[in-house]
């Protein structure tokens, strides 16, 4: 007994072990980014910071919240994210819930419509002349409305009503008089909180992080998101910011740092957002576990 205790207490130590090495792994890059943004500038040039800032400097952060494109760029991030991920949910929900019901004749052909989607896809080409032929080229919507609803999280919607309200629930309401979109709005909503939050994470993520169908439909920089700038700083290294400074050497050491303060700007607010609401990720894996 002894032996088989001591044995169990040597794995778990090696478990902890190897995830405390992960967890220090995963941590490492935002630490190095953090660092680097925070230090002054000659460290961050001569790549003297490797894990804590070396000396201090906010100038950086500075540049960067007195540039108005990175207000507009932030603005627009902001407002696909918020448009999108709530036009998400409203057609997620209404589209799963009726494919949840029993006594809706023609979800078979819906669920296959919906499947089809998930296995073939039109190509750049394609989408990019139908967003061109409905006139959402270089606006707004041709960012939302690609990403409006996603096949995987009408699934896992169906799944949740389907295992989390019971057909008893319903019927009930029914008897009493209640309609289909009664019941929707005053009875399985309220009780969908999870299911809720997983496919605004998933759907906020993804507008967040989207960059591609903003380079390939959007050419006014005055709608272009934050990603667009993010790209042009840390790839084709355009740093118009530091134009303002007379010396090279200047210039060079912000446009280095610059890149650094960007990124933390980017990813804090969806870092603060993610802690939040993190949990229901379990339940969202587990529910998207279920295929019925």
């Amino acid at each position: 007994m002894s032996r088989n205790a001591s044995r169990i207490g040597w794995v778990e130590s090696v478990i902890i072990l190897v995830l405390c090495i992960l967890a220090l792994v995963t941590a490492y890059p935002f630490i190095y980014v953090a660092s680097m943004s925070l230090s002054d500038p000659k460290a961050v040039i001569e790549l003297k910071v490797w894990l804590w800032p070396k000396g201090f400097s906010l100038e950086a952060y500075s540049l960067i919240f007195e540039n108005s494109r990175i207000w507009v760029s932030y603005y627009n991030t902001i407002w696909y994210t918020v448009v999108g991920t709530a036009l998400n949910i409203f057609l997620t929900l209404t589209f799963a819930y009726p494919l949840s019901r029993k006594d809706f004749s023609a979800r078979g052909i819906f669920m296959i419509l919906l499947a089809v989607t998930m296995f073939f896809n039109g190509g750049l080409i394609t989408n990019f002349l139908l967003i061109q032929k409905l006139g959402l080229y270089n606006t707004r919507w041709a960012i939302v409305l690609p990403g409006a609803m996603g096949a995987m999280n009408v699934i896992m919607a169906r799944v949740f009503f389907q295992t989390s309200i019971p057909d008893s629930l319903t019927e009930a309401a029914k008897i009493d008089g209640a309609t289909d979109i009664k019941i929707l709005t005053r009875i399985v909503l309220p009780l969908s909180l999870p299911i809720i939050s997983v496919v605004a994470i998933f759907s906020s993520v993804g507008y967040w992080n989207n960059y591609f169908n903003a380079m390939i439909y959007l050419i006014d920089k005055n709608l272009q998101p934050l990603q667009i700038y993010l790209m042009e700083v840390l790839i084709q290294n355009n740093v118009d910011i530091t134009s303002e400074y007379s010396s090279f050497s200047q210039r060079e050491e912000l446009a280095s740092q610059l890149k650094y303060c960007i990124i933390m700007v980017s990813i804090i607010p969806i870092m603060c957002f993610y802690p939040i609401l993190q949990k229901y990720f379990v339940k969202g894996a587990m529910i998207g576990a279920l295929k019925e």
